[in-house]
C-alpha cells in the first residue's frame, strides 16, 4: 500500500502535538513558582498564593485585630484568600491559554 501525503502531514502533526504538550507540562510546572496576591480591608490582610492554588503566606496588619470582632478578621481574611485564588485563575489562564487558544477541547477551554 502506498503511503499518501497525509502520512507525512500526520507524522508532522504528532510532532506539534507532543512539543505543544511538552510545552503544556512546562508551564504548568512554572506556575508553582510563580506567586499573586490577595487582599482586603485595603490592604490589611495580604494572601500569597502560587500558580498551582497552594496559600504560601498569610499576613494581617495588628491594627486589625480586635479580640472583639473576630467576625471581621475571619471575614477579612476569606475574602483576602478568595481574591488571591482569582488572581491564580487569572494567571494560568494568561499562561496556559496561549496552548488552547483557537482550539476546541473540551475541559480545556
Amino acid at each position: 500500500m502506498k503511503r499518501g501525503m497525509g502520512g507525512g502531514m500526520n507524522n508532522n502533526m504528532m510532532k506539534q502535538m507532543q512539543k505543544m504538550q511538552k510545552d503544556m507540562a512546562k508551564a504548568q510546572e512554572e506556575l508553582k513558582d510563580k506567586i499573586v496576591e490577595g487582599s482586603a480591608g485595603g490592604g490589611m490582610v495580604v494572601v500569597k498564593a502560587n500558580g498551582h492554588k497552594e496559600v504560601l503566606e498569610v499576613t494581617v496588619k495588628e491594627e486589625v485585630v480586635d479580640p472583639d470582632d473576630i467576625d471581621m478578621l475571619q471575614d477579612l481574611i476569606l475574602a483576602a484568600t478568595n481574591d488571591a485564588l482569582r488572581n491564580v485563575d487569572e494567571l494560568v489562564n494568561k499562561d496556559m491559554g496561549k496552548f488552547t487558544q483557537g482550539l476546541n477541547i473540551p475541559g480545556l477551554t
